[in-house]
């Protein structure tokens, strides 16, 4: 299968992302979380309906779960999905800061990882995983790196 687009109409005319829409029991909660831990503000609301964020040209938005194509409920000790944010790489240690004063259950804390980023992973109210990364030199990974992501405790 060739990485080449040859077709640039329907699907092969689409060149970016520019909606995730996050699926919720608890649209109020999560909304709550996305304003007070990030400081997004409301671009766009339909009070019950939508709620959506401005994160730099893309728009992530809440929408209650309750259409017949969105599938149960996932389970408390699952994720729907993660969401990755990339930072400059001095922030993911700030971010993790500001996590910690504001209450927030991390994950796994601000970590180099054997490929070349440096991350920090939390939860949502709903356990969809929250990732904050950042771009980091080959050099601060391990000397080694196995392709396998395992983890360089810093």
């Amino acid at each position: 299968m060739s990485n080449q687009v040859t077709d640039t109409t329907g699907l092969g005319a689409i060149r970016s992302l520019d909606y995730v829409i996050v699926l919720c029991d608890d649209l109020e909660a999560m909304k709550q979380f996305y304003c007070s831990i990030f400081d997004f503000l409301i671009d766009d609301e339909q009070p019950g309906k939508l709620i959506c964020f401005r994160v730099g040209t893309l728009f992530l938005c809440l929408r209650p779960r309750g259409r017949q194509y969105d599938g149960p409920t996932i389970p408390e000790t699952s994720a729907a999905i993660q969401l990755s944010f990339r930072v400059p790489p001095a922030d993911v240690d700030l971010a993790h800061e500001t996590l910690k004063q504001r209450g927030v259950d991390i994950i796994e804390g601000s970590t180099n990882q054997d490929w070349p980023h440096r991350t920090l992973f939390f939860r949502d109210p709903e356990n969809n995983v929250i990732e904050i990364f950042a771009e980091i030199h080959q050099r601060d990974t391990l000397s080694s790196p196995t392709g396998t992501h395992l983890l360089v405790q810093s």
